[in-house]
């Protein structure tokens, strides 16, 4: 018998490579992609138990533009579920709306955790692998049952893994570099409710600190060959060379 909290807690494997994933698909690929023209009041923030401990932990420990960011993300990727994937378990009018609504937001306000200063400099872990640890733990502690506490854990683990090919879980199908499946109208009410407030920079100076504090750490993959201890991070020049969202910084 199949186990039922392998598809409720989003176990599900769908591949991780988005030319895979959005090769010929039916309403996001070409050069006029599908824009439902969502805001986001369209996309209530869940809430229980075990989501407002974990918000309230996050909120206090994470920069104000860090949390920000990671309701951007959980904004971001229900829509383009909803828009795009719609038979994914991310079903609001459906029993799976218990996935939707909190295991995937959990996995978004805590996917960053890690690099929070009591975390980022008091390990010599990569901050996604710390701020896995640092979930699960939370979760478990606060009431989450061990799945969902798993499922997050490894969307924590694998969410910077963009060179890594085969299959992901849906918590962390690939979001990035989509901006034109997104409606205009979600990104602007979006950067509203969240303000980026110079996202873009602050995101590129945790690269360069962590690349400073830990140069072996996971981030690194995103540099040059070769690349070495005091070089420049492409990575982070890459985060701050954002155009799509530089008019929102």
């Amino acid at each position: 018998m199949t186990d039922p909290n392998i598809a409720f807690y989003g176990f599900t494997p769908v591949a991780r490579d988005p030319d895979v994933l959005f090769d010929e698909h039916p309403t996001a690929s070409g050069d006029h992609p599908k824009q439902d023209k969502y805001e986001v009041t369209d996309f209530p923030l869940p809430s229980s138990l075990v989501v407002r401990e974990v918000k309230a932990f996050v909120q206090k420990e994470l920069l104000p533009q860090t949390f920000n960011h990671s309701h951007r993300v959980y904004v971001y990727g229900v829509a383009l579920v909803k828009s795009h994937f719609p038979t994914w378990s991310y079903d609001l009018e459906h029993l799976t709306v218990a996935f939707y609504d909190k295991t995937y937001y959990l996995a978004c306000l805590l996917h960053d955790i890690g690099t929070a200063e009591r975390f980022l400099a008091t390990t010599k872990l990569s901050f996604e692998f710390k701020g896995a640890i640092v979930a699960r733990d939370l979760i478990l502690k606060v009431g989450g049952v061990e799945d969902q506490a798993d499922s997050v854990c490894d969307a924590i683990v694998r969410h910077q893994d963009i060179f890594v090919k085969g299959a992901a879980f849906s918590p962390h199908a690939p979001r990035h570099s989509r901006s034109n499946l997104l409606h205009p109208a979600l990104i602007e009410t979006t950067c509203a409710a969240f303000p980026r407030n110079g996202w873009s920079d602050c995101f590129g100076q945790t690269i360069e600190r962590e690349l400073a504090l830990k140069p072996w750490c996971h981030t690194s993959t995103f540099e040059v060959p070769n690349w070495k201890e005091g070089m420049p991070s492409k990575f982070a020049s890459d985060v701050r060379g954002n155009d799509v969202m530089r008019p929102y910084d």
